[in-house]
């Protein structure tokens, strides 16, 4: 029997090397993954000749339509009166300059669009076809058609053609130029040009404060008080673990923390420590402990016998989710209220981001991390860059390769490139409890080692969607409105999961969305909200901040920075955000 156990332990282990180095091979995505997805679609599509006659004929007619397009335009020119063709979607800018309307640049772009719908067409409603390996197999053909996109290459894109032509060779050699110092950055492990302008303390990160707590995963922030007087309850800020938090202290005009400081606010923020080996065996149970318990023991010490406003963004809003409903089923008190931003509960529909979260991925990523002991951020960069392929990497193709023009660096962009990683351990219970199989919303994720339920959450809570976000699609955190019955104040914004909260006063482009379900009340489905909720111009921010204070106490006097056990120390940020 020993020997049973011995030889299945060295097939487990060798497994996990083969998978490790596939896993290295191929970018950290799964080579089955992709074979599934392929076959099951390709097998389905040759035995149903209804969509293989209906794809042919939507060729045909395709062909048709780009003949008939091409001799209008040799025939007429530049007739403002001619028909203009396909149209792209809305958000695809590639084809928006004049110049694409000139011959052949028009026939060229209107037949990549053409050949967009039909691969659209061909890889959608193939009956029989698992809806995930559909989802695959579209995006597969997204991402191998914008390789040819004639925008993305010198000789058919004809803004490039004619920037050329203007200085005479120039911007190809100002982009060869921003391609090599990108490749030297890359082999030196350097962050991208420009990021030298925003150091985190001296430009971002800047708003003064004390650490008062440290253990081995997290630091704990107080933030000097600005005001006379403060709202009595304090705000606990929990960011995700996958970002530095300094996204919600940039530059001190777009700072969250500083302006809930300004408005009158005691606020704490998590800053998480950067994982490397020896934390391989942290998971979501310490995150809980070590985290948010512990932070929100050190702020019930330093504030004490008040609530806290718990505010959780991103992952941090769904472990504050969590945490809060353990709480409720334990009859733990303490918080006032949860305010939730691009968080989410139901992992149902999690959006593009589920392309790359399968079985077969998962096992692929755990054996990878087994061996590293982390997930490196670079991973999970690809995996983004991939779901926002023409705004991450072609643009900065054509605008810095071809163009020649450096893409201004903002705070933003510096923060986005100052990435983190993630323990396996940790890393691997995420991906399987919550994002595979969406222990959550189903009332299965354990604490303390009995299942909690979202249901149990009685407090208010204030959420934020935002409209373009790839990572937490507003419908899906949405979707917390039929989880739970208690009062929630739902805010959709314009942006993305970064920019949508990073959305300071002041932006007349800025948009928003907001409308309160009370307790009890009956749920109402994404689409139907979003036609009955009033919308307003400009930031939510003041909103929620008005939402804070109507559920907070009279202004007192700011508490002290730290209290016996949490002694004020290292000036914030302190150190962990700037672990490499």
């Amino acid at each position: 029997m020993p020997d049973t156990f011995s030889a299945a332990a060295l097939a487990d282990q060798l497994d996990t090397q083969f998978h490790a180095a596939l896993a290295r091979r191929f970018f950290s995505l799964s080579p089955a993954a992709g074979m599934l997805a392929a076959s099951d679609w390709a097998l389905h599509l040759a035995v149903s000749p209804g969509k293989c006659m209906a794809l042919a004929r939507l060729a045909l007619r395709q062909s048709e339509e780009l003949a008939g397009y091409a001799r209008e335009r040799m025939t007429a020119g530049a007739d403002p009166q001619l028909r203009h063709g396909v149209q792209p979607p809305a958000q695809d800018r590639r084809f928006a300059a004049p110049e694409w309307q000139q011959w052949p640049f028009n026939y060229m772009h209107q037949s990549f669009l053409l050949t967009q719908q039909w691969w659209a067409a061909a890889t959608h409603g193939v009956k029989g076809v698992e809806k995930h390996h559909e989802n695959v197999v579209a995006f597969a053909a997204r991402q191998l058609l914008d390789v040819f996109s004639p925008g993305n290459q010198l000789a058919t894109n004809p803004v490039v053609l004619q920037r050329t032509l203007q200085q005479g060779g120039a911007n190809l050699l100002r982009g060869a130029l921003n391609a090599a110092d990108d490749l030297q950055r890359l082999a030196a492990g350097k962050p991208p040009a420009g990021t030298e302008d925003f150091v985190v303390g001296r430009d971002v990160a800047v708003t003064p404060g004390k650490v008062v707590l440290r253990n081995r995963l997290v630091e704990l922030i107080q933030y000097t008080p600005t005001t006379e007087a403060v709202h009595p309850e304090p705000v606990l800020i929990v960011p995700a673990w996958i970002m530095k938090y300094y996204i919600l202290d940039l530059s001190p005009h777009n700072s969250l923390i500083r302006y809930l400081v300004d408005q009158g606010h005691t606020v704490f923020c998590l800053s998480w420590k950067n994982p490397g080996y020896e934390d391989r065996d942290l998971g979501l149970d310490d995150y809980l402990k070590l985290g948010f318990h512990a932070a929100l023991d050190a702020v019930n010490a330093i504030v004490p016998k008040r609530k806290v406003h718990a505010t959780g963004y991103c992952l941090g809003g769904t472990l504050l989710a969590i945490a809060a409903a353990a709480m409720a089923r334990d009859g733990d008190a303490r918080l006032a209220s949860l305010s939730l931003f691009a968080a989410q509960t139901d992992f149902s529909e999690p959006g593009e981001l589920g392309l790359f979260i399968d079985e077969s991925q998962v096992n692929l990523l755990e054996a990878q991390m087994t061996q590293t002991g982390y997930l490196k951020a670079s991973q999970m960069a690809g995996a983004f860059q991939m779901l926002r392929s023409y705004d991450l990497l072609w643009s900065r193709l054509v605008n810095e390769y071809l163009l020649g023009e450096r893409t201004p660096m903002n705070d933003l962009m510096a923060w986005n490139a100052d990435a983190t990683r993630m323990p396996a351990r940790m890393h691997a219970q995420y991906l399987r409890r919550l994002l595979l199989d969406d222990d959550l919303s189903r009332g299965r994720y354990p604490v303390g080692g009995k299942p909690v339920s979202l249901s149990d959450i009685t407090l208010p809570i204030f959420m934020v969607g935002t409209l373009t976000d790839h990572v937490a699609p507003w419908r899906s955190v949405h979707k917390l409105h039929h989880l739970t019955t208690t009062e929630i104040t739902f805010a959709l914004t314009s942006g993305g999961h970064n920019a949508g909260i990073v959305n300071p006063p002041g932006n007349p482009r800025r948009h928003y969305q907001l409308r309160t379900r009370p307790a009890g009340g009956n749920y109402m489905a994404p689409d139907d909200w979003l036609a009955a909720a009033p919308a307003a111009q400009g930031s939510w921010w003041p909103a929620w901040q008005e939402w804070l204070q109507a559920r907070s106490g009279k202004p007192v006097a700011p508490p002290h920075m730290g209290a016996r056990g949490y002694k004020a120390g290292a000036d914030a940020p302190g150190h962990y955000v700037l672990e490499k």
